[in-house]
């Protein structure tokens, strides 16, 4: 039996449901592999998810492809890969309370952005204003990152970065009213986020037991979006107490289709990587000169037949 850690972006959200139902229902066990799923309440993050991967404290961690990037070009670099991308489609946006009076991008100028410190991140933000016809005069602000969303919704900041399947769900459970703005509506062309990662090396040594995980988790993710009342029924027991909320079934149907493309969980399309790397060089955000392939491959799951999902 292959022993495989998971390390979660963030707590238990809708993202990860497929990794908890693969758990739940024996799919890990069917691949004679034990999974152990860890989230960042375990260190407060005092260890990001695609540190553990390089520090060898995890076979897999979730992150945005930026991370990949930010790990491949740093000082001394460490050759993270993506091996699967979690949604098909951007699920994120920046976020305002509609009494704020910001009503498109550029009134965010000389506002207060609450970030995660990732990388690009807060230039995205800034490109975004002046997409908008704005300066991209931002002022911003680092919280602990599991302590951003509440420094929004307590006015210690202006805006933040968000996934609508699911602090945008919980919204319409709470007395907030919230303003959203897209990416893709102001001429940036993000990536996936967010993606499973692996060492790079690790994806040669342990690639069998590697491709059974991607497999197993597929099979996850296909039971929530074929049976979603069972599978919220599962995922329940994970959520957080802060989270409860949430109406978890409004979180899949928001999710669902994102998971998969024409019934397929994970890949990735090497041109949609291909253009948010062209767009960061045109921006002199980036100047590595790595392709999509260098930091992202599908290798790992093209051998599977998706129909099996029972």
């Amino acid at each position: 039996m292959s022993i495989i850690t998971l390390a979660l972006d963030w707590t238990p959200n809708i993202n990860h449901i497929g990794f908890f139902i693969a758990q739940a229902k024996g799919y890990y066990s069917e691949h004679d592999l034990q999974v152990t799923i860890t989230d960042p309440r375990e260190d407060n993050y005092a260890i990001t998810p695609a540190k553990k991967v390089e520090l060898g404290l995890a076979d897999f961690a979730l992150c945005p492809t930026e991370s990949v990037i930010s790990y491949r070009t740093k000082l001394v670099p460490f050759n993270l890969k993506a091996v699967a991308a979690i949604l098909q489609q951007d699920l994120s946006a920046i976020v305002v309370k509609t009494s704020s009076n910001i009503v498109t991008p550029k009134d965010l100028d000389h506002t207060l952005y609450a970030s995660y410190e990732a990388k690009y991140e807060d230039e995205i933000v800034r490109q975004m204003i002046r997409n908008d016809g704005g300066q991209g005069d931002i002022k911003i602000s680092y919280p602990d990152k599991l302590e951003i969303w509440e420094h929004l919704l307590d006015n210690r900041a202006d805006s933040t970065w968000i996934f609508l399947n699911w602090e945008g769900v919980s919204i319409n459970n709470s007395k907030y009213d919230m303003r959203y703005f897209k990416l893709e509506d102001y001429n940036i062309p993000y990536s996936y986020s967010p993606v499973l990662v692996a060492d790079e090396a690790l994806i040669t040594t342990k690639k069998d037991a590697y491709r059974q995980f991607l497999h197993a988790t597929e099979q996850g993710f296909l039971f929530a979006c074929k049976h979603p009342e069972e599978a919220v029924d599962i995922f329940a027991q994970f959520v957080p107490k802060q989270d409860a909320n949430i109406d978890l079934k409004k979180a899949l149907t928001a999710s669902s289709s994102a998971f998969t493309e024409k019934g397929r969980w994970g890949l990735m399309d090497e041109k949609k990587v291909s253009a948010f790397l062209d767009w960061l060089r045109l921006r002199s955000l980036e100047i590595a000169p790595f392709t999509a392939a260098d930091i992202c491959t599908n290798e790992l799951l093209n051998v599977f037949d998706t129909k099996s999902i029972h």
